[in-house]
């Protein structure tokens, strides 16, 4: 049911040949002067041969001040050309494509841009100021007006490199969107105060683009429906706004939600439910006769569709969805949908990654942010490669492996396939995990290669194999540090109490409160447990991407677990656990400790196996790491092959 997908919709003057679009996300693949890399134009052309029917592009700076990222920028008119190869290469194939624009305002670093940041007003970003100690400067009026006269240019140049149209940024906390809320909007002249004079900035942004690029070069207008911020926009002025950015000449209203303070509503994590914010682009259609855009962990064909055929939008962005699957277009039109990679909503690589200043990549597609470099190429000769574990790294091993023609035989000790990246399924909110190893299951199975579960690997079993090479990816498990007591009778380990192998009393404390340490807690918690967590750190689940951190602390909160940080475990007996916290000894009553201290290397049996075999160890078994380390790492080690 992917009729309404697949229709083709009018933007302006443009026609896409579908209702699926990329949205903006920032990927650190450009140079230091906004410059396009082959790295850049590659990602860009990968989802263009994959079917979408737009893209729209990371934000284009409209001065190199107003860059919140080392980001693509089309400030000066020796940015046009190389940008002109980006438009080439996505119309060959097959695809239309806008320059979003944008200034950071406040929403920036003095480090990153040379200079003191500019705002609506001088009151500094509640997420950058407390980092960066950086307090904006208030524009001036005719600083106003020379940056209506950059965003022009800027759409200009666009136009010049041929781009089919420009998204406005508007939303998610930045210049524009500072003038148009209360939240960042403190003045008190022709800028502030009423909401038509917080609209004068932007509206004479689209005047300008209008005036310098013509009535038939589409314009889009990216907003926030709801800011999720303590006064700031709502709905309700969203829709107002809605209308006067229609009678301004907007093409597109591409309705996205939050701002850098309420990121989580900007970059959902799985904790949050799809297409959570289709509800404010169908608001914002009521009043407008222009199509209006849908954004929100739309990551599922049939909700997009689902979203289109109700009525409640035109077009629906699949941003992280292009990550997963480039090919997503291309698989619903095909009726494949099966072989769809989904994004699961972990932020990983997308999130994480850039806001710690890397280039972005994806957990559940390896191939991200390499689309010019990873190539697979049918291996000459065929070899027969044995994979011990059945985790991300073994199965991408495999999957690259099967792809270049190898005979691929993967072993998995349990009956499940997964690892303990199946067990991160476990806890609430993180269904979603176990899609991606479902998928690589059927993809191993699409490939023709061979999945053998309970199968133990033994030195002898792979000596009689003789396999040409083995991909050991046996993961890790569980560190024992050595605390008094951890060996004791009431002690379990996390990944057994989720593997439902041990059951814990009604009083559970968990000692450690990583992620592993804190999932498990509000697995227990939100099973009837009453459960404490200890960690010596000052703080719990402190390695989370923020977005994830947010949702996991407000149900730890919420269903009553109690947080012990800064506390080191002095020993364990049988009815608790006595700690330090700050100099002062406690002790925890409890029936059960859960331990979560950490992972070391699943090893052992890799050193036994290179007598008999050439061994490529990877993923966890060679270095504790995430699953975004591991599934990169088990690829390239089954494309070497």
């Amino acid at each position: 049911m992917t009729a309404s997908l697949l229709s083709p919709l009018t933007v302006g003057n443009v026609e896409l040949k579908n209702r699926m679009a990329v949205g903006a996300m920032v990927t650190l693949y450009c140079d230091d002067d906004g410059m396009p890399t082959e790295q850049y134009i590659a990602y860009h052309e990968e989802r263009a041969k994959g079917g979408f029917g737009l893209i729209i592009t990371e934000d284009y700076a409209v001065d190199p001040v107003g860059r919140g990222f080392y980001c693509a920028g089309l400030w000066k008119d020796e940015q046009i050309a190389p940008h002109s190869e980006l438009t080439q290469r996505v119309h060959a194939a097959g695809a239309k494509i806008f320059a979003q624009i944008y200034h950071a305002g406040r929403q920036t670093a003095s480090a990153l841009i040379g200079t003191q940041p500019v705002a609506t007003s001088a009151v500094p970003c509640p997420v950058m100021g407390p980092i960066t100690g950086d307090v904006p400067r208030e524009l001036t009026v005719p600083e106003i007006e020379t940056i209506v006269g950059q965003f022009g240019d800027t759409a200009r140049r666009a136009q010049q490199a041929g781009f089919d149209g420009v998204e406005v940024h508007g939303g998610h906390g930045y210049l524009v969107a500072q003038f148009m809320s209360g939240y960042g909007n403190k003045r008190t002249d022709l800028y502030g105060g009423s909401l038509e004079n917080r609209l004068r900035f932007p509206l004479a942004i689209i005047a300008d683009i209008r005036a310098k690029c013509g009535p038939d070069f589409p314009v889009s207008f990216r907003i926030s429906g709801d800011e999720f911020v303590i006064g700031g926009r709502g709905i309700a002025e969203t829709v107002a706004i809605a209308r006067r950015l229609e009678a301004a000449g907007i093409d597109l209203i591409h309705v996205s939600a939050g701002t850098y303070e309420s990121s989580w509503a900007i970059v959902q994590p799985m904790y949050v439910k799809p297409g959570w914010i289709a509800d404010f682009a169908a608001a914002v259609k009521k009043v407008v006769s222009i199509p209006v855009q849908t954004v929100g962990r739309v990551n599922d064909p049939a909700v997009a569709d689902a979203i289109l055929a109700a009525g409640q939008a035109d077009l629906v962005t699949l941003a992280r969805a292009s990550l997963a699957d480039p090919e997503l277009p291309k698989k619903v039109a095909e009726g494949r949908t099966d072989e769809i990679r989904a994004c699961i909503g972990c932020n990983q690589g997308c999130i994480t990654l850039l806001f710690g200043g890397s280039p972005i990549r994806c957990l559940v597609n390896p191939t991200v942010g390499y689309e010019a470099t990873d190539k697979v190429v049918k291996a000459d000769v065929a070899k027969d490669v044995l994979v011990v574990g059945g985790g991300p790294a073994g199965l991408e091993a495999a999957r690259a492996a099967a792809m270049q023609g190898h005979r691929v035989v993967v072993h998995e000790r349990e009956s499940q396939l997964g690892g303990n990246f199946r067990l991160g399924a476990v806890p609430p909110a993180k269904g979603e995990l176990a899609v991606y190893i479902q998928w690589l299951g059927a993809e191993l199975a699409r490939l023709g290669a061979e999945v053998r579960l309970g199968s133990e690997v033994t030195v002898e079993s792979v000596a009689a194999a003789r396999p040409d090479v083995v991909v050991y990816a046996a993961g890790a498990r569980h560190a024992r540090p050595g605390i008094p007591g951890l060996d004791g009778p009431n002690v379990v380990e996390a990944c057994d109490v989720l593997a439902g192998k041990a059951v814990t009393g009604a009083r559970v404390v968990v000692a450690g409160g990583a992620e592993i340490g804190s999932e498990t807690a509000l697995h227990l918690a939100t099973a009837g447990r009453a459960v404490t967590v200890v960690d010596q750190l000052p703080g719990m689940a402190l390695g989370e991407g923020a977005a994830r951190r947010y949702f996991l602390l407000k149900d730890l909160t919420e269903y009553g677990v109690e947080l012990v940080p800064n506390a080191t475990i002095s020993s364990i007996g049988a009815d608790g656990v006595q700690v330090e916290v700050g100099g002062t000894a406690r002790f925890l009553p409890c029936d059960t400790v859960v331990v979560a201290l950490g992972m070391t290397p699943d090893a052992g049996l890799a050193e036994q196996l290179r007598a008999v075999a050439d061994v490529r160890v990877v993923g966890d078994a060679d270095e504790v790491g995430d699953a975004l380390q591991a599934s990169r790492n088990g690829y390239t080690c089954g494309l070497s092959i």
